[in-house]
């Protein structure tokens, strides 16, 4: 059956390398659009063709700085403006994520806050990937379509035919993930259990489980300063095992991140581009996501089923 409702794929600028690749998959060039600057850095996104009536998808990422944030929300009020059908909004990394929960007296829930942005702009619906945590989806009134990273990596690992593979949770909070892929290849599964004095800065780490000549895959949703990551590859490395590598969904690499890397024991990091690299490095190994939202976009266009794209195994 045709469809008679058009598609409009348009991006912001920290996205645009991703969304190039993503329409290119999908079969159709990104919309025109421009952003204009003006001097005193305040910036205006315009639309440069008709969207009326149409199926449209904004993608951007909302890293660091604001602005992203603040242009995604922007472009959503522009085409919603000119009477677009349907606004999907495509965040392949959501932003202030971490931001989850009053865990300290006199602190917002930035990720609520960012759900409430988005819906009040005008978005229909949500498209991201591996929020920080699962929970985030019950922030949004309005549907989410939360892809998984694992779609990307699991096949990735599975064509290296490493051996006596383990799998190791940085953190409590991703020991769901690390079992994930441990359920998958059948294989070990061990936690690092950290203790932060301060955030950024690991002040204790204990191993649970056995390392001993075991390739060890750690998973985590994102890395930032490497910290943990890098400590927990010392730990593994000091407990016996024979290689440690990382698979982290989204680079946000901060502060010193490239340089705790390359002098880690980490074999190899594992990311994909739903945040451009800020540098190049040997350790580093970037896999894309475009193909995976190509997909999804084109499945929901065509009100198709997108669980077989975001979906894991039970745990």
């Amino acid at each position: 059956m045709l469809l008679t409702t058009d598609v409009k794929l348009f991006t912001g600028r920290a996205t645009k390398y991703l969304a190039e690749e993503m329409a290119q998959h999908y079969g159709q060039p990104l919309a025109k659009m421009d952003v204009l600057q003006f001097s005193d850095g305040e910036f205006q996104p315009e639309i440069n063709e008709s969207v009326r009536g149409s199926f449209t998808f904004i993608i951007q990422s909302t890293p660091p700085p604001g602005d992203n944030l603040l242009e995604l929300l922007m472009m959503i009020d522009a085409v919603k403006r000119a009477s677009a059908d349907y606004i999907t909004v495509v965040i392949p990394y959501f932003g202030y994520a971490r931001q989850d929960r009053k865990d300290r007296p006199r602190v917002g829930i930035a990720a609520k806050l960012v759900a409430n942005l988005l819906t009040s702009a005008g978005a229909h619906r949500v498209m991201t990937m591996d929020l920080h945590a699962g929970q985030i989806q019950g922030f949004f009134d309005i549907p989410l379509d939360h892809l998984n990273g694992s779609a990307v990596f699991l096949p990735y690992i599975q064509e290296q035919n490493w051996d006596n593979l383990c799998f190791a949770s940085p953190d409590v909070g991703s020991v769901k993930r690390a079992r994930i892929y441990a359920q998958h290849f059948n294989a070990d599964m061990v936690i690092c259990d950290k203790y932060r004095k301060r955030a950024n800065e690991v002040a204790e780490m204990t191993l649970i489980g056995n390392v001993e000549g075991k390739n060890v895959i750690m998973v985590d949703d994102m890395i930032d300063t490497g910290g943990t990551l890098c400590n927990a590859a010392s730990l593994l490395m000091e407990k016996g095992a024979k290689s440690v590598r990382a698979f982290c969904t989204h680079p946000v690499l901060s502060g010193k991140a490239y340089e705790n890397i390359e002098k880690s024991q980490l074999s190899e990091l594992i990311v994909s581009n739903t945040i451009p690299l800020k540098q190049q490095s040997p350790k580093i190994k970037v896999l894309s996501v475009a193909p995976l939202f190509a997909q999804a976009i084109r499945n929901t266009h065509e009100h198709k089923s997108i669980n077989s794209l975001f979906l894991t195994p039970s745990v």
